[in-house]
């Protein structure tokens, strides 16, 4: 009987309620059935409620003696509610549904001068609702933070994925707040690329990866004459593999930094192994 729960409302009167082993919470039949108007309470849960959703568990009758009470789910309860003639039905769905659950899934309790009363007579339980109350109270608060941190990597790697194609190394450089040939600087200190002719190309290790493509570019000679040269520009696997790179070097994109930290992204010349 450790799960049983007794509430009181002034206008629907007591109800009894039982938090299940996983976690749910059930209602006892007969008290629900009398605060939405039913006069025949037993022959209501046979009409209105499914079998799989009805459970037997002890209760204290106003004798002082132990009774079986059916205790029925979330689902019944709503079949009932919408089964009663009752005027107030609707208040009563008010009660239960938009403050009683909710307070029990928060706190793992609800603050009727019933659970007042059994806290201030018994501090084992005001220590258990409490603990409670503290640890869900921690749980949605890192739960919270855990969203903050994520939030400004996934909108990266959302605008990443809104951009297929290639990319020039200049677009990625400008997340990163610094130029292209500092980033390109960056990436041959790290051993990834090497420089031949006015192009960049990768090192063998990382040649048949997907990383990059080379894309014709329209140039303007010194003499003025026109001409088209080869670029490397990066896939958005590249991209994604120059962010892991430099966020393992402590390097994170602007998106990313807090707002108050202003870093200047420098590169070692170590290579990556």
């Amino acid at each position: 009987m450790n799960g049983l729960q007794i509430f009181n409302n002034p206008e629907f009167g007591e109800i009894r309620t039982f938090k299940e082993p996983d976690g749910s919470v059930t209602f006892c039949g007969t008290d629900a059935a009398t605060a939405l108007g039913y006069s025949n309470t037993r022959d209501a849960l046979i009409r209105h409620c499914k079998s799989d959703g009805v459970a037997n568990h002890d209760v204290i009758d106003t004798l002082g003696r132990k009774q079986k009470a059916k205790f029925i789910s979330e689902g019944n309860l709503y079949r009932l509610i919408a089964g009663s003639q009752l005027p107030g039905a609707d208040k009563f769905e008010h009660w239960i549904f938009d403050e009683v659950l909710p307070s029990i899934r928060q706190t793992g309790f609800y603050g009727t001068p019933a659970t007042i009363d059994a806290m201030l007579s018994n501090p084992d339980t005001m220590i258990k609702m409490l603990t409670a109350y503290k640890e869900e109270k921690e749980g949605r608060a890192a739960a919270e933070t855990k969203v903050k941190e994520l939030t400004p990597k996934a909108t990266y790697c959302d605008h990443m994925l809104d951009n297929p194609g290639l990319v020039p190394i200049s677009s990625i450089a400008k997340d990163f707040g610094m130029s292209a040939r500092a980033l390109n600087k960056m990436l041959h200190n790290y051993g990834v690329q090497y420089k031949q002719g006015d192009q960049w190309l990768l090192y063998a290790k990382y040649q048949d990866c997907g990383y990059v493509g080379s894309k014709p570019v329209d140039i303007v000679r010194k003499d003025g004459s026109p001409s088209v040269k080869p670029q490397t520009q990066w896939t958005q696997l590249g991209r994604k593999f120059i962010y892991d790179l430099l966020k393992s070097n402590g390097i994170l994109p602007i998106v990313e930094r807090p707002p108050f930290i202003k870093k200047k992204a420098t590169a070692k010349k170590k290579r990556v192994g």
